[in-house]
Parts: structure tokens; C-alpha cells; sequence
């Protein structure tokens, strides 16, 4: 039995800073990556790709562990666009041949009154072919189970993006004021948290 889940997740934080500023920040996709996961769990593969090693997950029975090859594409105008490039299942060959997962998401800074807010959305969608015995349980009761695990996956990365990126774009702003303004560009190492 083939089924499909499906999550998205909208985020809006509100940062007191100069959009101009936070959009220097956002065109180094790496600090993104390493904000919304454990750096220990991703992998630069260029450019403006990385391996995402996510945590064992588990649906009913099976326990699960993701590895995604992301990429994450800055704009000129501070946005990000990140999308799922390819997916491999470990743990379990027969789901991994039968697995499809995409992932697209962007993140853009809008200037308002009081600073800038960081506007954001992420869908998920996996198909995968249910395994035996599996497939013997009732189609509505996988659904939700499915629909439930991709909620709590970006709810996850929502809760990390509002508590992890907000903290690293802090820090930013601290290196750029102690080396000097003018090299807002280059990429600074993301400590792990």
C-alpha cells in the first residue's frame, strides 16, 4: 500500500535590527544548516549543499534514520530557498527503495517599524510504500500517524530556527562589531550549541 504524508509549517520571528544587516547574514546558508540541526549531524558536501544525517525516527513498528542532501540557495535580496535534493532511508532497504521524500522552504526577511521580521514556511512530503505486516493496519490510522510524525519533524525545526538562528545571528552581530564592519560577507565559523 502506497501512501503519502503531508506537513507545512509557517514561522514569523520579529528581530530588532536593520533588515540590511540581517539580510548580510542570511547570504551564508551554512549558518542556517547549522542552526536548525545538530552541526555534528550535517555534512558540507559545496557550494551551497549539504548531508543532513536527521535522528532515528520511529513510525509504529519501524525506526527510521533519514539522511538528506539539501540545498540551500541564498538570494541578493537576504532570502533563503532551501529544497530537498535527494533522500536515502537507512535501517530498512525495503522502505529506502520504495521512499520518496521532497522538502522546500524560504526564508525571508521583511522590514517593519520596529526592525525586521523573518518570514518563513517548510513543506514536507514523504510517499513511501507500506511494508508487510504493516500494511495490514488501517489506511486512516497510518495516515495520521505519518501526517503527525512530519508535523512534529518541522515543528521541531521551527522551535530550533526561533531559539538556535536568532542566538547565531546575535553572535554575528557581536564578531562584526569586534573585527570591524566592512567584512560582512564572509562566512564565520557556527559554533555547536
Amino acid at each position: 500500500m502506497y501512501l503519502e504524508f503531508k506537513a507545512s509549517q509557517s514561522v514569523r520571528l520579529s528581530i530588532a535590527t536593520p533588515t540590511a544587516l540581517l539580510q548580510h547574514y542570511l547570504r551564508q546558508p551554512q549558518r542556517l544548516v547549522y542552526a536548525l540541526t545538530d552541526p555534528t549531524r550535517v555534512e558540507f558536501l559545496g557550494s551551497d549543499r549539504f548531508r543532513l544525517k536527521m535522528r532515528p525516527l520511529n513510525f509504529l513498528m519501524v525506526s527510521l534514520q533519514p539522511t538528506v542532501d539539501l540545498a540551500v540557495h541564498a538570494n541578493s535580496d537576504g532570502s533563503l530557498q532551501l529544497r530537498s535534493l535527494s533522500c536515502e532511508i537507512r535501517g530498512v532497504d525495503y522502505i529506502n527503495r520504495r521512499f520518496h521524500l521532497a522538502l522546500q522552504g524560504y526564508l525571508s526577511p521583511q522590514a517593519t517599524a520596529s526592525g525586521t521580521d523573518l518570514i518563513g514556511l517548510a513543506d514536507l512530503q514523504v510517499g513511501v510504500d507500506i511494508p508487510p505486516p504493516l500494511d495490514l493496519t488501517p489506511r486512516p490510522i497510518l495516515e495520521a500517524t505519518g501526517n503527525g510524525l512530519l508535523k512534529s519533524v518541522l515543528l521541531t525545526i521551527k522551535q530550533r530556527l526561533s531559539q538556535h538562528l536568532v542566538a547565531d545571528y546575535q553572535r554575528w552581530l557581536t564578531e562584526v562589531e569586534t573585527n570591524g564592519s566592512g567584512d560582512w560577507l564572509t562566512p564565520v565559523p557556527v559554533s555547536s550549541s
